[in-house]
């Protein structure tokens, strides 16, 4: 399989999975409005050969489909599929031990492999020889999109204690020093946080080499939600069908080792926090300055014919969908045997991966109840609720396995389903003031927010309206109503400017005769018409723009015993809100030039 970034482009051109470009393309916003528009046409890998302003080509949309992600592993991916297999049940080996014959060959390919030197050591450059890559006009400078940031243990260095993870790094602007520092933006439960605290513990730096480039496995190993303590570098050697060679480092004895075949390495030491951003981040919205890590850079390597790859994250999907998608495929049948009676998870990525999850669960304890009453599936969501980034999650909508539930890839009939069938009076269970992800500015401050846990269980309760009865009104200040999908109505309602009650006026308005009221769940959004044009759209506004806590509201709403609960249909309040993040929206400029690149002789005629 390939060794490096520059077999896998020629293997993906060889069979016609590649385009190279050879017009100048500039790396401040054209050549990720270019990414973008490639991506959603479903189109090809490209090799941006000749980049405004810097002597490196670019490489992007390399993962833009599944199936070109499964064509770059062909060789590899059922092997680490056995792998995971045996994992979950060592048993099966037995019963079937010629489906299992690749598994001894992937296990040797799972060790790296220490090495003297490597083709990344063979040249040094500065930080301001790098493409500058800029994503949208907003963002504090240019970043790296697709680094793989490497760190040891400072208790016990060595590859074996090492964590690999994609933390953004953004290469100058704000208060950079330039060629001298560059922010490294980790949030939580990311596991360079475990090394960074235990170098503070011994009043060390945290020396740190971020990788760009090598053989697509680190990529997709730098994004596996692999338990703490496993080192990334051992999923990587399966995936690429080879050991991982590391590098001794050449500044000598306490640095960690450097990946041989990477086609760029910076290495530096955590020097203290610096204001880091803003970026248009996953959720679709700018990521708002904060003081994150800075790394005083030591060194700059680069092999001979060095890459830069490149992705651009945004309002999903994006090409880090595809990430998501793989990473389901080959950990999904493990989850069982993390999270005991769970069935599936599933992060929906149109709503911005962690907002909003879907789960399947069972009740095993006692199947012979008669109740509805969901019992061992909100012990199952809490569990699922404590591991890992699935912590970060807002909303957790589970249902039971015994019901028969439609796949969780079907995002609009799973929430369907659960409509059909929840309680509003009993089963809402919050979580308060606690994590959510970073990047998610719906909260009440950075990394806080709060958690809902909706669990569907038994027959369905309510047939859900697909259209809305005429001749009725809305209170003032609210002028449209559309429907998403049966049993959600969209609402526009005034502009936000905190908290202006606007949502509790709307469930005074909705009495027993009103036609909203046969909707389960009203979404009280800024633009109606726009949040029901589409699935994506309403899952988008819908859960990236509310925090559970302060923006779920009820029809006839009380609290009893400190649990929250409704009578009537329930209200999100997903307007913007005045503390909430600007969403990323294209200059207008760079979109008509590329325009003009996909016209009729242009370089990008016939690919967007």
């Amino acid at each position: 399989m390939h060794k490096t970034l520059r077999h896998a482009l020629a293997d993906l051109e060889r069979h016609k999975r590649l385009v190279r470009i050879a017009a100048p393309i500039d790396p401040h916003l054209e050549a990720a409005e270019i990414q973008r528009r490639v991506y959603a046409a479903g189109g090809p890998a490209l090799l941006f050969e000749n980049v405004v302003g810097c002597r490196f080509p670019m490489a992007s949309n390399l993962f833009g489909t599944l199936e070109r992600a499964k064509f770059l592993f062909r060789h590899t991916l059922q092997r680490v599929e056995h792998l995971v297999e045996l994992k979950v049940d060592p048993t099966v080996a037995l019963k079937a031990p010629w489906r299992y014959a690749d598994v001894p060959l992937a296990a040797l390919t799972t060790l790296p492999k220490r090495t003297r030197s490597g083709p990344v050591l063979k040249n040094r450059c500065r930080v301001g020889d790098l493409p500058q890559m800029v994503s949208w006009p907003d963002d504090g400078g240019p970043f790296v999109t697709l680094p793989q940031v490497y760190t040891e243990d400072p208790r016990k260095p060595g590859v074996g204690n090492s964590n690999l993870g994609m933390y953004r790094v953004q290469l100058g602007g704000n208060d950079y020093r330039p060629d001298e520092e560059i922010g490294l933006h980790y949030q939580l439960h990311r596991s360079i946080g475990v090394h960074h605290a235990a170098a503070l513990e011994r009043g060390e730096e945290l020396r740190v080499n971020v990788f760009v480039g090598g053989a697509p496995a680190m990529t997709v190993a730098a994004v596996m939600p692999l338990p703490e303590g496993l080192s990334e570098l051992i999923f990587a050697g399966a995936l690429a069908g080879r050991r991982i060679a590391m590098a001794k480092h050449p500044l000598g004895n306490g640095w960690p080792r450097v990946y041989a075949e990477a086609d760029f390495c910076l290495s530096g030491r955590i020097v203290g926090v610096k204001p880091e951003g803003p970026f248009g981040d996953h959720l679709g919205y700018y990521a708002k300055v904060h003081d994150f890590p800075v790394m005083q850079v030591e060194a700059v390597y680069h092999r001979d014919g060095a890459v830069w790859p490149f992705t651009v994250v945004g309002r999903p999907p994006q090409e880090d969908t595809t990430f998501g998608e793989l990473i389901h495929e080959l950990t999904g049948p493990a989850l069982p045997t993390v999270l005991p009676g769970v069935r599936g998870v599933h992060a929906v990525d149109a709503a911005g991966v962690h907002p909003l999850l879907l789960a399947v669960g069972s009740e095993r304890y006692a199947p012979h109840t008669a109740s509805d009453r969901p019992a061992e599936l909100l012990t199952q969501a809490n569990a699922i609720l404590g591991q890992g980034q699935l912590s970060l999650a807002k909303y957790l909508f589970i249902a039971d396995a015994a019901d028969d539930p439609p796949s969780m890839e079907d995002v609009p009939a799973f929430l369907m389903y659960c409509l059909a069938r929840i309680d509003p009076t009993r089963d809402l269970h919050f979580q308060t003031r606690t994590t959510i992800d970073t990047l998610d500015y719906s909260g009440s401050g950075l990394n806080e927010g709060s958690k809902v846990v909706v669990a569907a269980r038994g027959p369905a309760k309510r047939e859900l309206p697909e259209f809305l009865r005429s001749g009725w009104r809305l209170p003032d200040g609210f002028d449209h109503a559309a429907v998403a999908f049966p049993g959600v109505a969209c609402v526009t309602g005034p502009g936000c400017g905190g908290k202006d009650g606007a949502a509790d006026r709307l469930a005074a308005a909705i009495d027993r005769d009103h036609p909203l009221r046969a909707f389960p769940l009203i979404v009280l959004c800024d633009d109606a018409a726009f949040s029901a044009r589409t699935a994506n759209n309403l899952l988008w506004t819908a859960f990236t723009r509310s925090n559970p806590a302060a923006d779920l509201h009820g029809v006839d709403s009380f609290m009893e015993d400190k649990h929250w609960g409704s009578r009537g249909p329930l209200i999100v309040d997903a307007r913007v809100k005045p503390h909430h993040a600007p969403p990323l929206i294209e200059d207008p400029a760079v979109t008509a030039k590329v325009d003009r690149l996909a016209e009729r002789g242009g370089p990008l005629h016939g690919i967007l």
